[in-house]
């Protein structure tokens, strides 16, 4: 059972949601909140596995409430739910350390599948904001030559870095310690001439290592 908590400044929009949410028997709403000073507090009280939340809002925005739940709480997953599809707010957020990003108005099947992939540990961004990652490319972010000096390992924590699992969760999924792991990354962002995450979550994009919405 994946615990959720929701936060936005419109009630209708809160209540939406969890009717959404509410239907699944793997997922269950433990909490509201209506403005970041409440979600924090909410976090700190309810622990839950993944935070559903809207960019803009009252006493903290989105953003700073990402920055506290990944520095705090790094096992807690953020999805963004937001009107917002520009570069302004998209890069800022996902560079906080947010595994998803889905705008408003997606139907009630992508809203699921990005919950329960930002669940799962992996990213998952709708399909706009895929695209413009793509249309807007770092130096060598399709570099075919780049990618094959990776060793297997080191594609094994590209994909899993950018799916959004830290050192220490990708340590034990792949037997190594949290050392072992930050030297394989280091190896890649060099190898890949990547500068952070962000630059690393749009190259993953561009790879087809992680993506937008999907019809399995």
């Amino acid at each position: 059972m994946t615990t959720i908590l929701l936060v936005d400044d419109h009630a209708v929009v809160r209540s939406g949601l969890k009717t959404i949410i509410e239907k699944q028997d793997d997922l269950h709403v433990i909490g509201e909140a209506a403005d970041g000073s409440e979600a924090i507090d909410q976090i700190r009280k309810l622990r839950p596995d993944l935070v559903v939340m809207d960019l803009t809002m009252p006493k903290k925005s989105g953003l700073e409430v990402s920055t506290d739940i990944c520095k705090e709480f790094p096992d807690i997953k953020v999805l963004v739910f937001t009107m917002h599809g520009n570069e302004e707010y998209f890069f800022p957020i996902l560079k906080t350390g947010a595994s998803g990003y889905i705008l408003k108005g997606a139907d009630s099947n992508e809203i699921l599948y990005a919950i329960r992939s930002v669940a799962e540990g992996k990213a998952y961004f709708s399909p706009s904001v895929a695209k413009f990652i793509i249309g807007n490319p770092i130096e060598n972010v399709i570099d075919t030559d780049r990618y094959n000096t990776l060793t297997q390992r080191e594609k094994e924590v590209l994909e899993m870095v950018a799916n959004g699992l830290t050192n220490n969760q990708i340590a034990a999924k792949l037997f190594l310690s949290s050392r072992t792991v930050e030297k394989h990354r280091a190896k890649l962002m060099d190898k890949l001439n990547l500068g952070n995450r962000t630059d690393l979550i749009r190259y993953a994009i561009s790879k087809g290592l992680i993506g937008s919405e999907r019809t399995d």
